[in-house]
């Protein structure tokens, strides 16, 4: 019998809660999500971690979650996905605002590769409003952000935005 993979592609720069929740609802859905960290950024985004640092994150994350992997990718997803096998992409959706993006990519997604279906899961109630960014910005201004993100990403928030305070 063949597994059935996923993956679950993003920046995850950090990796908040959200992410880590659409992750393992994925998991509970497919025989094996693959967790895949994008190298490649819009030019529009400055990440604030390297990639390496962004995969060793998620990994010691899901480090006690058999059928999440973590990696990195630095391909189009439809050709990094039929090198892994996978045939589903995981998206989240946090609000109607991300639909529109979502959607256009993946009819592209499709398009590219016909046999490509997306599956779109919504995060919990309690983190369906977070983002990276939102939560670097909070961050720097001092915000209370524990709540939404792993301990291991504070304490490398800390250690990349905070240093030696």
């Amino acid at each position: 019998m063949t597994q059935t993979i996923a993956v679950y592609p993003g920046t995850f720069d950090p990796i908040t809660n959200g992410h880590i929740d659409i992750a393992k609802r994925a998991a509970r859905i497919f025989d094996k999500v693959i967790v895949a960290v994008a190298s490649e950024v819009s030019p529009s985004k400055r990440p604030l971690f390297s990639v390496d640092e962004r995969i060793e994150m998620a990994r010691q994350i899901f480090e006690d979650c058999p059928n999440i992997e973590v990696q990195g990718f630095h391909s189009l997803l439809v050709h990094y996905m039929q090198a892994v096998k996978a045939d589903v992409i995981i998206r989240g959706l946090r609000a109607v605002s991300d639909f529109e993006y979502e959607f256009q990519m993946a009819s592209l997604n499709r398009c590219l590769r016909p046999e490509v279906e997306t599956l779109f899961l919504t995060p919990s109630e309690k983190y369906s409003f977070i983002s990276s960014t939102m939560i670097k910005e909070a961050y720097r201004l001092k915000g209370e952000v524990s709540d939404f993100i792993h301990p291991l990403v504070e304490a490398e928030l800390h250690r990349k935005l905070r240093g030696s305070e």
